[in-house]
């Protein structure tokens, strides 16, 4: 039987395992994971999962001690092969199996790498990945042998990509950039199965990331897809981050829409499905979603940052949609309500096809805001959860406001709102704000700033 194996904590992470390798993050590691996971799906009655790998140089060493570690305690497992995070969950979904684990880094810098982890179809996190590091310390794993197979889902999984698509009277001319990630061959086949005009970039896996840093919710990782949209007059540009569970959108003139407009736009057409339908969007998302929701008849509804968070909600309650301002986007409305950044893609290309407008006309009504970008800043660990309790205790006593606090605080006033929340995954404290005016987003900062600073805190520029 394998011995017990004591893992960095600081690969455990709120909703995955993720670390450098090989500094915190090795084979051994990983082998060690397969059989504390392993071991504690046995306990939960499964005896089965599927396992793939992104394009990380890494990936491929970590994913065998993982399969390795799985066999060991009597896991079946179907092993996938190279592709994006989506694709292994498409895979627990249909192959028959009874969990999934993703060896993939996510957008994080080469030298990283991780684990994401479902069972049942539900995110593996948070209690779950602490007992994970427990039961690897401990030892006494399951016993068995589990079979290993090998099974390619990546056609499969094209064609259930292209199965939503609706096509227009007019092709689009879209340049799309996979940022040297796992998306790259699937990419390749899913733009040959649709009309119109596709500038393909960066669409060799090179876990190196040549190009630029693979994570599309950063604007200057864009500017090359820029420059394609502008070069080459398409409607729009679309990228993904390196293992495909998020998209990056920018318009025929170049501008970058955020998730919250994405999802208003992607809502359109699930309300005319599903007139009242409630649609989730994270506590950093704009008034406007929830504005814009309202207008078309659905329920908007604010939750937790966190695609797990988000993910568990739209489960317990049936929404059709779902999101959060990082561009994971959820389709439960003829999908299977997982984050799937080409899926996304798809069903944007069907939407415009159906308008018959431009992204940059559809993107020209929706409502302007102005508001600082997500501010971070370091906030010690036995701190940032006291802070925003401090400054839940200090807004009780104001009037004219509305707290929400379902993830930290959200503060809606005459001007806007601005957020205060603690980083899941990091020592930091997370801010925003937004208003219709620059005089009321400055009004929204010196609120924000205030409450920082009887916190002994200060604001970040931004």
């Amino acid at each position: 039987m394998p011995e017990g194996h004591r893992l960095d904590p600081t690969i455990l992470r709120e909703y995955d395992i993720r670390g450098i390798v090989p500094d915190t993050l090795n084979d051994a590691a990983a082998r060690a994971i397969g059989c504390a996971f392993g071991s504690i799906l046995r306990d939960r009655g499964g005896k089965s999962a599927a396992v793939g790998y992104d394009g990380r140089l890494t990936s491929p060493a970590l994913e065998a001690a993982l399969v390795e570690g799985l066999s060991q305690v009597g896991i079946g497992v179907v092993r996938i092969g190279l592709g994006p995070t989506p694709m292994l969950y498409y895979a627990e979904q249909t192959l028959g199996v009874d969990a999934g684990l993703m060896v993939t880094g996510s957008h994080n810098p080469p030298q990283y790498n991780g684990i994401k982890l479902v069972i049942g179809g539900k995110p593996f996190f948070a209690d779950d990945i602490r007992l994970l590091g427990e039961r690897a310390a401990a030892g006494g794993f399951a016993e068995g042998d589990g079979a290993v197979t090998e099974q390619s889902i990546l056609d499969d999984y094209t064609a259930r990509l292209l199965e939503d698509f609706e096509p227009g009277k007019t092709p689009l001319k879209v340049a799309w950039d996979a940022g040297n990630g796992a998306t790259g061959e699937v990419l390749r086949k899913m733009t040959g199965g649709l009309p119109g005009d596709h500038v393909l970039l960066n669409d060799e896996i090179d876990g190196t990331f040549p190009a630029h840093h693979p994570d599309p919710t950063v604007e200057s990782n864009l500017e090359q897809l820029k420059h394609a949209v502008a070069d080459h007059r398409c409607d729009l540009g679309i990228a993904f981050d390196g293992d495909g569970d998020r998209i990056g959108v920018i318009d025929g003139l170049g501008r970058v829409l955020w998730g919250d407009q994405l999802l208003v736009i992607l809502a359109r057409e699930v309300l005319e499905d599903q007139p009242g339908a409630t649609i989730i969007a994270d506590v950093k998302s704009s008034r406007v979603f929830f504005d814009e929701i309202a207008r078309m008849g659905g329920k908007p509804l604010m939750w937790k940052t966190g695609h797990s968070h988000i993910k568990n909600k739209m489960a317990e309650i049936g929404a059709p949609l779902a999101g959060e301002m990082s561009a994971h986007i959820f389709f439960r409305h003829r999908y299977y309500g997982f984050d799937d950044a080409l899926y996304v893609a798809v069903r944007l290309l069907s939407v415009l096809n159906r308008s018959g407008d431009s992204l940059a006309e559809i993107h020209d009504r929706l409502p302007a805001m102005v508001n600082t970008p997500e501010l971070r800043f370091d906030c010690p660990e036995d701190r940032k959860f006291a802070v925003i309790d401090e400054v839940r205790g200090r807004l009780e006593k104001e009037q004219g406001i509305t707290v929400h606090d379902i993830d930290g605080v959200r503060v809606e006033t005459e001007d806007g709102w601005w957020l205060l929340r603690a980083s899941n995954t990091q020592a930091a404290l997370v801010a925003r704000c937004e208003s219709a005016t620059p005089k009321g987003l400055e009004r929204l900062k010196n609120r924000l700033r205030a409450q920082l600073e009887a916190s002994g805190l200060a604001l970040p520029d931004g």
